[in-house]
């Protein structure tokens, strides 16, 4: 995939590999499904919604921000 990841998927990955989670628990704990997560995370969903940004962030227990910072 020559794509270059989003800014959002690099950091959600970097953020959940240092916490040591999996995808499919950070889906369950950010209330979101495992299909979403791999889905923003491989680049298939480069943008993904607020509400999920925001969620996702909760349960890694960050800021939005954090998210979008290179």
């Amino acid at each position: 995939m020559s794509k270059k990841l989003s800014i959002i998927a690099q950091n959600i990955k970097k953020y959940r590999e240092k916490n040591g989670i999996s995808q499919d628990k950070l889906s369950k704990l950010a209330g979101i499904t495992l299909n979403t997560i791999t889905k923003i995370e491989s680049g298939a969903t480069p943008d993904p919604r607020i509400e999920t940004v925001r969620k996702i962030a909760d349960a890694l227990g960050i800021s939005v921000d954090d998210l979008l910072k290179r």
